[in-house]
């Protein structure tokens, strides 16, 4: 017999994770499902573990900064307190009992297994069967996507999980993807010691960032000593003995002690019985409304609803499914002003529409950059100060659509564009806004002296 529960959340990631959590605190009856570790991706393979090794980086590359400007300094480097500090803070040897015990002592019921549709309102996991009475939460996350390279398959590559989980950096690594994961692990590496090649098939890093930021990217990596290779399609990969070696579209082979494959994610949707309440189990990602609805009594959150696998966008969409599932009123999803941030030395943050997607759109539109290096805080900063902040106004209604902040902090600049896009702050406010100097934030009041310059 099914047991009835109110809610099932499937998939206990961060956002599935906060939808369960809040449900059974407002004392709704909560079976929380979860297959890997509670928490997902981001406490123990993402977010936080790679974020732990690009700060034990950046500590290296500003010690190798003193010289010319504050003295002398001999670095030398240990990945043991990186890996140590990922184990023993970040994830508990990947053991979630501290997440699972939250939940419970919360009211919720966990359960360990995968669990598939059976139906409206019906859930099976593993044998048990229950019947949800308020209806069904998916969030199940997205798994890398794996590029259909010859021979891929047959050899033991890295995925950011190995990578972030690893007890030592490798003497040399292939990078293959220069998004964001492979340019964030790929600088983290090198600054301890190993000799990386990044390999990205389109024309510039960063390929759905602009082009500028690419390219200001790009020279900052090989300074360091990457190797980046981009327009370079793989044709085949191969393992022999501890060397993996990458054909490239000109016939170069390409040699290292490791390969990391970050091309990318893609919806899990695969298995769960989308077939039994009339969706597309083939769908690339959960068709969703504003409310975060996939149909009668089901609901989406998070990577599954293929509008960017970022924890705070989980977060958002959660607690938006969260009221729906309650019945309360609120406002729907709005991603006009959605951001990302690369974790690179320097940042990478960027908000809303590029300057081509908003031409794409019919926009009329107008420009503005500013060189970091070129701004008070940033001449003073001097050593690693490289960076830009590029402004795309849509002209007709004289706000902006899109940002992008890239240098020192850049994802922390990144904050008050976020609030300019989302707000449509007029220009003409901005414009006449006091930024306080000298702060790498005021180099946005260049870029929008830069943007009236402009024509349309």
């Amino acid at each position: 017999m099914a047991q009835e529960t109110d809610v099932v959340v499937i998939g206990m990631g961060v956002g599935g994770e906060h939808v369960a959590e809040r449900l059974a605190e407002e004392g709704l009856d909560v079976v929380g499902v979860e297959a890997e570790l509670v928490g997902g991706e981001c406490p123990y393979w993402a977010c936080i573990p790679s974020k732990m090794m690009i700060r034990g980086g950046n500590l290296l590359a500003e010690a190798r900064r003193i010289p010319g400007m504050a003295g002398q300094a001999q670095v030398t480097t240990d990945f043991a307190p990186v890996a140590a500090r990922i184990r023993d803070e970040a994830t508990d040897d990947w053991n979630d009992q501290v997440a699972v015990d939250r939940f419970t002592g919360k009211g919720g019921h966990f359960v360990r297994g995968r669990a598939r549709l059976a139906g409206p309102g019906r859930v099976e996991i593993d044998g048990r069967h229950f019947t949800a009475r308020r209806g069904v939460v998916l969030a199940t996350g997205s798994r890398p996507q794996i590029p259909p390279v010859p021979g891929l398959d047959m050899v033991p590559y890295w995925t950011n999980r190995d990578a972030t989980s690893a007890k030592e950096s490798p003497h040399s690594l292939m990078v293959l993807g220069g998004g964001a994961v492979g340019v964030e692990l790929a600088q983290a590496f090198a600054r301890f010691g190993t000799a990386v090649t990044v390999v990205e098939a389109a024309e510039r890093l960063l390929p759905a960032e602009e082009p500028e930021t690419g390219g200001l990217l790009a020279e900052v990596l090989s300074a360091e000593g990457i190797t980046v290779r981009t327009g370079a399609q793989a044709t085949r990969a191969r393992h022999d003995a501890d060397t993996f070696a990458l054909t490239l579209s000109g016939g170069e082979e390409l040699l290292a002690e490791r390969l990391l494959v970050a091309t990318g994610r893609r919806a899990n949707l695969a298995g769960l019985g989308l077939e039994t309440v009339g969706l597309d189990p083939d769908a690339r990602a959960l068709d969703v409304d504003e409310q975060l609805r996939a149909g009668p009594g089901l609901w989406g959150v998070g990577d599954v609803t293929g509008r960017g696998a970022f924890t705070h966008v989980a977060m958002y969409q959660a607690e938006i499914a969260v009221r729906a599932v309650l019945g309360e009123p609120g406002p729907g999803a709005d991603y006009r002003a959605l951001p990302r941030v690369t974790f690179t030395d320097p940042e990478v943050g960027s908000v809303g529409l590029s300057e081509a997607q908003a031409r794409e759109r019919g926009l009329r539109v107008r420009t503005g950059t500013a060189l970091v290096p070129s701004s008070a805080r940033g001449w003073i900063h001097k050593a690693g100060n490289k960076g830009l902040i590029k402004l795309v106004e849509d002209v007709d209604r004289g706000v902006l659509v899109g940002a992008t902040s890239v240098g020192p902090m850049g994802g922390e600049v990144l904050y008050g564009l976020v609030v300019a896009v989302h707000a449509e702050v007029p220009v003409d406010r901005l414009r006449h806004m006091m930024y306080a100097y000298p702060t790498f934030h005021r180099a946005v009041e260049d870029a929008l002296t830069a943007l009236r310059s402009t024509d349309a």
